[in-house]
């Protein structure tokens, strides 16, 4: 009797210790954590550095400023490295270029060299000089990918470029990415319809077009304008329009002859720096991560915001 309770404690102390040593203290288990949602409307990680020069490209010649990602901030860091997308983002009729300093700094923090052209400012200005004048940056910008010794040598993804604008800038940016087959997106605000018609220039498209406006635009409707744009464009389109958003709250202050809407500037702002950041940092950026939020749910349901979609 004694040796066979002998033998039933040895057995279990045994199992005892085979389990101990197979079954992982919960010290040792490893760590998990929820996935971390990305959220294009604050600032990315690069440092914002800037450059002001004379864009020479495709018998064009204009000044411009160049927002980029750097590796410290300010007036001609040298560019962060990496090979980055390249945008040329138009300006509105008479507005200068400092009027989307924030939306041109917040993409250079999430890796994007932007462009803006400071050319067709004045009173008359001409469409088509302007939609060439965007594309002569994407030229120029590929052309200082290869140049040895420039600022943005190797610097620049040229399989990567896109267009965007504000109002009339976002009219030229639709007539530049129909005449340019290195445009591999467009994204824009508020766009005005232009002479030649940047509604007809949609209807060419091949590459994703999104099209963000203001429900309280009394400048550059979106039924007027952006709509007409959106159901001219084939697949892939999205018009994204901001509840209570106005055509001035997609700049930095408001002039003589601006209008108002039923949200704050900074609000609209914030929207409209969550939904073309996603937007350009998926189609141009590469980050397929983004889905949800450009075409999936997220999107679709995003609060203050109402969604349509051609994918």
């Amino acid at each position: 009797m004694v040796r066979q309770l002998s033998r039933l404690v040895i057995a279990l102390l045994l199992s005892a210790a085979a389990a101990f040593a197979v079954a992982p203290t919960v010290s040792a288990l490893p760590a998990v954590s929820p996935a971390a949602v990305v959220d294009p409307s604050a600032t990315g990680s690069f440092p914002v550095a800037y450059s002001d020069v004379t864009v020479s490209a495709s018998g064009r010649s204009y000044s411009a400023r160049v927002w980029y990602p750097g590796t410290t901030a300010g007036a001609n860091a040298a560019v962060a490295p990496g090979a980055h997308p390249g945008l040329a983002f138009g300006h509105g009729f008479f507005q200068g270029i400092t009027q989307y300093e924030s939306l041109l700094k917040h993409y250079a923090s999430w890796g994007f060299i932007t462009v803006a052209p400071k050319s067709q400012g004045g009173l008359f200005p001409d469409h088509s000089a302007f939609a060439d004048d965007l594309n002569a940056a994407l030229t120029w910008l590929t052309s200082q990918n290869a140049t040895s010794g420039s600022r943005f040598a190797g610097a620049v993804n040229t399989d990567r470029l896109g267009v965007s604008g504000h109002s009339m800038g976002g009219g030229a940016a639709l007539l530049a990415a129909s005449r340019n087959p290195a445009v591999k997106s467009v994204s824009t605000l508020a766009a005005a319809e232009t002479n030649p018609s940047a509604v007809t220039a949609s209807g060419k498209l091949t590459v994703p077009a999104q099209y963000v406006g203001g429900s309280s635009d009394t400048i550059g409707g979106v039924a007027g304008n952006q709509q007409k744009m959106y159901d001219a464009k084939p697949a892939p389109a999205q018009l994204r329009v901001i509840t209570g958003g106005f055509h001035c709250g997609f700049e930095d202050s408001s002039g003589f002859g601006c209008d108002s809407g039923a949200i704050a500037r900074a609000a609209q702002q914030q929207l409209t720096r969550g939904i073309t950041t996603s937007y350009l940092l998926y189609t141009l950026g590469g980050d397929s991560s983004l889905y949800d939020q450009v075409w999936g749910s997220a999107a679709q349901n995003q609060a203050g915001v109402v969604y349509s979609a051609k994918p």
